[in-house]
C-alpha cells in the first residue's frame, strides 16, 4: 500500500494539471477558432472591417497608360505598381486628396535586385556596393523599364 500512494499523488497532480491546461484553454483560446478548420472564424470579419489600403494595378493602369505602355515592354511587366508605390486606394479614389510619394529608389531597387546566392541565377543582381555606389538607380535605369531605356540613355548596366 506505501507503493500506491505516490501513484495516487501523481495521478492526482496529472488530473490537476489537466484541468488547470482546460480552463487556461478555455480562456485564452477564442471561441470561434476551429470554425474554419485551424482558424479562428471572427478573424474574417476583423480583415473585412479593415479599411480598403491597395487598389490594385488595374485601377493604377487606368489614369496611368504612359506608364502601362512603358512598363508592359520592360522587365518589371509582371511587378504590380503598389510593390514600389505602396498601398493607393486614397489616390485611385481621390487623386486630388493623395499624392503618392516617389519611392527612395536606392533602397527599393535594392530589396529585390541585391546580389545574393540565394536568387536565381538569370535574375538581375547587383552589388550596390560595388555598382555606382551613391549614385541613385534611377539615375541611369529609368524605373518602369529600366534595362531597356538604360542602353538608349547612356546609362551603363
Amino acid at each position: 500500500m506505501k507503493g500506491a500512494e505516490h501513484l495516487l499523488r501523481m495521478a492526482g497532480t496529472f488530473v490537476i494539471g489537466v484541468l488547470a491546461f482546460l480552463v487556461i484553454r478555455a480562456v485564452l483560446v477564442p471561441r470561434s477558432f476551429g470554425q474554419f478548420g485551424h482558424y479562428r472564424g471572427d478573424a474574417i470579419a476583423e480583415v473585412a472591417a479593415r479599411p480598403v489600403a491597395y487598389a490594385g494595378h488595374q485601377t493604377c493602369e487606368t489614369c496611368h497608360v504612359d506608364i502601362l505602355e512603358t512598363k508592359t515592354k520592360g522587365k518589371h511587366a509582371g511587378v504590380a505598381c503598389e510593390a514600389c508605390h505602396g498601398p493607393q486606394a486614397q489616390h485611385a479614389g481621390d487623386p486630388g486628396s493623395a499624392t503618392p510619394q516617389k519611392p527612395d529608389a536606392a533602397m527599393l531597387c535594392a530589396q529585390c535586385h541585391e546580389a545574393s546566392a540565394a536568387k536565381p541565377a538569370g535574375f538581375p543582381q547587383v552589388a550596390t556596393a560595388e555598382h555606382f555606389a551613391g549614385v541613385v538607380c534611377t539615375t541611369c535605369h529609368p524605373a518602369h523599364d529600366p534595362f531597356n531605356e538604360a542602353v538608349e540613355s547612356g546609362g551603363k548596366r
